[in-house]
């Protein structure tokens, strides 16, 4: 009886997970672009600034120790 019950949890889960996934507004191909561009762009500038912060961080530490 236990074995049944799952399997229709299963079926209920995946049934109103395609009925979610139906509701979805996917994005167009320029859109998906632009977000694309936007997420590297600011991926490259935070890698950037955090490099510059570590690196200004580094020399302070060094002058003090050394």
């Amino acid at each position: 009886m236990k074995l049944k019950n799952i399997f229709t949890k299963i079926n209920n889960f995946i049934k109103e997970a395609i009925a979610e996934l139906k509701k979805v507004i996917w994005p167009n191909k320029k859109d998906l672009k632009n977000s694309t561009i936007i997420v590297i762009t600011t991926i490259i500038i935070a890698s950037i600034f955090i490099g510059l912060v570590d690196l200004f961080f580094t020399k302070v530490l060094t002058l003090f120790m050394g």
